[in-house]
């Protein structure tokens, strides 16, 4: 049966001044955030049994009962960071093209959490601990998503970008999720007046993401959700960008890990998350 869990988000807490968001800086292993964010209560409602109602175009985020053939990783547990590039992007990658009907599929990222939920606060050396992230966000920004292209494909960039394309990231469980569970909002109820444009500073450069205000009072609120017990076969893909903008699909979706009292003394979360530049167009 399905089930809802009452709990705390944390959202960006703005000023209201126009100063921008504290900068979030990665670099010699450390990511040191120290952005101010405010508490709000909500229900994230679990999607057990109503999966399909549930799309990347209708909704922003979409699971996917899909096994992993990358069996080397998961007998290491995905540690070996040359197994998970060589067995598991391409894997992922077959995955984003059979459910997105993409023509190409780029992998730039990924991020593997096994550690506790206050790993930022862990100072010199935290990325080695990297655990759920409490913060509710969107990885790029609309001018953040253009400029990963042009860093990462820059004798492209101008061809591809003509054309649609999305950032989708593809989010599988290691073990089946009890503690810190992932909630996903419904891109249509996050109004983009909610969305802060934010800087993540690297050694070589500085990337835009969206950091994400609680609606104003009397709005609707955001709609939260997440699947209980997500399980090593159901992966869940976040859309963190589309470039088509008519209206016609969801564009972004905020996530966060959340709290779920039951489960505060179960293991540490574990999860991989594999962030793609998806083309529908060109080779």
């Amino acid at each position: 049966m399905p089930r809802d869990v009452d709990t705390i988000l944390h959202y960006y807490a703005d000023p209201g001044d126009g100063s921008e968001p504290t900068p979030i800086y990665v670099g010699q292993g450390t990511v040191t955030n120290e952005r101010k964010m405010a508490q709000v209560q909500v229900t994230v409602h679990d999607i057990t049994e109503r999966e399909s109602e549930f799309t990347l175009d209708k909704t922003g985020f979409q699971l996917v009962t899909r096994p992993t053939t990358a069996a080397a990783c998961v007998a290491d547990n995905f540690e070996n960071v040359d197994l998970i590039k060589s067995e598991y992007f391409p894997d992922t990658v077959n995955l984003l093209k059979e459910e997105t009907a993409a023509t190409r599929v780029f992998i730039f990222d990924h991020k593997v959490r096994r550690g506790p939920a206050d790993w930022h606060s862990r100072g010199q050396g935290n990325a080695s601990q990297r655990g759920p992230l409490h913060r509710v966000h969107i990885d790029q920004s609309y001018d953040g998503a253009d400029f990963l292209v042009k860093w990462f494909l820059p004798d492209e960039a101008d061809t591809l970008l003509q054309h649609r394309w999305q950032i989708i990231n593809v989010w599988r469980p290691l073990h089946t999720i009890a503690k810190d569970p992932l909630a996903v909002a419904d891109a249509h109820s996050v109004a983009d007046t909610d969305l802060v444009e934010a800087r993540v500073v690297y050694r070589d450069h500085t990337r835009k993401t969206w950091t994400v205000k609680a609606p104003p009072a009397g709005s609707p609120p955001h709609k939260w959700h997440y699947k209980h017990q997500q399980t090593t076969d159901e992966v869940m893909l976040i859309k963190c960008f589309d470039s088509a903008d008519d209206g016609s699909v969801a564009r972004r979706v905020p996530h966060s890990a959340f709290r779920d009292k039951e489960y505060d003394d179960a293991p540490p979360r574990e999860s991989i998350e594999v962030r793609a530049l998806v083309f529908y167009h060109g080779v």
